[in-house]
């Protein structure tokens, strides 16, 4: 019996494996591609506040083309085995404190195109939320894709919040003046008046001066530089603090270990550079955490100093119970 079975097994098992990988081999040839992301959302806590990152997409750049010191940054790029085009994530925030829904920033909406940003909404309903839930909206500065998510076709997306803005940014990017002195920058200016405006004609444009406490638990700090009202906000529950600090930040690789590689979208470089450096220093110093809007999704970790500059600590997955 045992030497028919070692003659069964001789002859056919062979043939029988395979057959059976090709069989598999091709089923799995034959899947399609799924071609997409699982929907992009992230939670934390902050003390009592529940934070939820959502991905509004990415945008592809070739940031050594568009950040100096040139050489620099494209041997940042070289240095981190990315290509050309990084993709830099684009995050905004939804600050649940129980009793207001807040969200930092909109994204890009319709102004990147279908490929690249976008997808604030579809993410905004698959964390269980809906646009017309939404209170307020903070807007870290008036740039396409922080503001660009405010307004699709001209119609305001969330009908029921109004929109915070340091005052010095709406008074430069919603002038006509400023649009006139600013030739260089006219695509901008006009993205700005198709996104704010709606808001602006239903008054719910509401503006701000500086440091100033907004809600409970979350104040505005001045962040000037990249734009005239840039703002970082600060999210404070129970003596846990989120610092939400905009565009401080564009690219990861170059600018933490040198603060003074910046970007051509500054309107001050200068000022840019130095609200970089002064950001830096404070939340490497008091431990905050932060979110950065465009720090690989979902974009939250802590600052710690290392050699001259600052290193990025990437805040560990949480499985929330």
């Amino acid at each position: 019996m045992k030497t028919a079975l070692r003659h069964f097994a001789t002859k056919f098992a062979a043939p029988i494996a395979a057959a059976w990988m090709l069989t598999v081999g091709h089923a799995m040839a034959a899947a399609p591609l799924a071609g997409h992301q699982a929907p992009g959302y992230y939670r934390t806590y902050i003390g009592d506040y529940e934070v939820t990152v959502l991905s509004d997409g990415t945008a592809p750049r070739d940031v050594a083309k568009i950040m100096t010191p040139h050489q620099e940054v494209s041997a940042a790029v070289q240095a981190a085995h990315e290509d050309a085009e990084v993709e830099l994530s684009i995050n905004t925030f939804l600050i649940n404190t129980g009793s207001k829904l807040v969200l930092v920033d909109t994204g890009a909406g319709e102004l990147f195109g279908p490929k690249s940003g976008g997808h604030l909404v579809a993410n905004l309903r698959a964390a269980g939320y809906q646009p017309e839930q939404i209170d307020a909206i903070l807007l870290t500065h008036i740039h396409a894709d922080h503001s660009g998510g405010l307004s699709i076709g001209g119609k305001r997306l969330f009908v029921n919040a109004d929109v915070y803005v340091d005052h010095r940014d709406a008074d430069f990017w919603l002038s006509a003046k400023e649009e006139a002195a600013h030739p260089e920058r006219k695509t901008t200016f006009q993205q700005s008046h198709q996104t704010v405006d709606p808001y602006v004609t239903a008054g719910k444009l509401k503006t701000f001066d500086g440091a100033t406490q907004l809600f409970p638990g979350i104040r505005s700090l001045p962040a000037y530089g990249h734009t005239p009202g840039h703002s970082a906000y600060l999210v404070e529950s129970k003596g846990k603090r989120l610092m939400l600090w905009g565009d401080a930040i564009h690219y990861a690789e170059a600018q933490f270990a040198d603060p003074k590689v910046s970007i051509e979208y500054d309107v001050d470089h200068d000022a840019a550079v130095a609200t970089r450096e002064h950001l830096l220093s404070e939340v490497a110093q008091d431990g905050d955490l932060v979110g950065g809007a465009h720090i690989s999704f979902p974009g939250l970790g802590h600052v710690k100093t290392e050699g001259k500059g600052y290193a990025w600590v990437a805040l560990p997955y949480q499985a929330l119970n």
